[in-house]
């Protein structure tokens, strides 16, 4: 099967998902650390292939983007996913960057990296005027990530089954400016 590669960062690949990566997936979604503020596990590998195939159709097929396969260039890995997805919050759809690095893979800057690409793909391909991550407030790895990849704090919403969760955003005309700078102090 042709595997679509979406961007690359220096040392990762995003990719486009198939029901080929359901095992591996699996194994990342069971794991209670990675999982510990994401909510249900799949039940089985048949499951997790049956979940890809639908976000292949209601993301990739419908819509052009989604959550995506990081891969490390260097080994070929899976080693999480990364992306952007609809999410309901307070009566609007509005646009999430997603991401999860399997925990062998933590602490080396991959979310950060992943997540950056995700937000130029959104900001400069689909032209989003702005990207939201959903965040436990005590996930506070997660928090680091999106302040890392220049989100702010947005407020307090309610989200789907997890209750309260911090709501960090970032706009377009910010993603910008921020580009700006960095190429200014090179």
């Amino acid at each position: 099967m042709l595997l679509m590669k979406i961007t690359e960062t220096p040392r990762l690949i995003l990719r486009q998902f198939t029901p080929e990566d359901a095992a591996r997936n699996y194994e990342i979604y069971t794991d209670p650390d990675n999982m510990k503020f994401l909510g249900k596990m799949p039940e089985s590998i048949e499951f997790e292939r049956y979940h890809l195939q639908r976000h292949i159709d209601n993301y990739y097929k419908a819509r052009g983007f989604g959550l995506w396969a990081v891969v490390l260039k260097e080994t070929g890995a899976l080693i999480g996913r990364c992306g952007l997805i609809l999410q309901p919050v307070e009566g609007e759809e509005v646009i999430e960057v997603s991401y999860l690095i399997d925990n062998p893979f933590w602490g080396k800057g991959y979310a950060p990296e992943a997540a950056r690409a995700c937000l130029r793909l959104g900001f400069e391909k689909y032209e989003f005027a702005s990207i939201v991550a959903m965040i436990n407030p005590e996930n506070t790895a997660s928090v680091r990530v999106a302040e890392k990849i220049g989100m702010r704090y947005e407020k307090e919403v309610d989200f789907r089954d997890f209750g309260r969760v911090a709501m960090y955003l970032l706009k377009r005309t910010d993603f910008r400016a921020q580009t700006a700078e960095l190429f200014t102090n090179l």
